[in-house]
């Protein structure tokens, strides 16, 4: 298993920008697809982005596209989301996820979750 912990969260004005980080200690950092979620309050939680074991592939929920950008580096073991443009709607906590497979946007099927960070965009 793998355990995760973010980091990066903070309050900023809309326009602008932070990145997040995901730091990853136990089993293989590379031998898991790595995903990004958020959580505003009273909402369901929601798929933001998602990349390939050695970060090839990327994929984007609509909502972030074009702002958002997902990376890796399997040698420090960490998953980074630069966010730019925020608006105040990408308020929520931000969740770093694994799973076994790439392409899935569902929760269910992330098997290990960081405890999250918050962000919080005013206007």
């Amino acid at each position: 298993q793998v355990q995760l912990v973010e980091s990066g969260g903070g309050l900023v004005q809309a326009g602008g920008s932070l990145r997040l980080s995901c730091a990853a200690s136990g089993r293989t950092f590379s031998t898991y697809v790595m995903g990004w979620f958020r959580q505003a309050p009273g909402k369901e939680r929601e798929f933001v982005a998602t990349i390939s074991w050695k970060g090839s592939r990327t994929y984007y929920a609509d909502s972030v596209k074009g702002r958002f950008t997902v990376t890796r580096d399997n040698a420090k073991n960490t998953l980074y989301l630069q966010m730019n443009s925020l608006k105040p709607e990408d308020t929520a906590v931000y969740y770093c996820a694994a799973a076994d497979r790439f392409l899935i946007t569902t929760t269910l099927e992330y098997d290990y979750w960081g405890q999250g960070t918050q962000v919080t965009v005013s206007s």
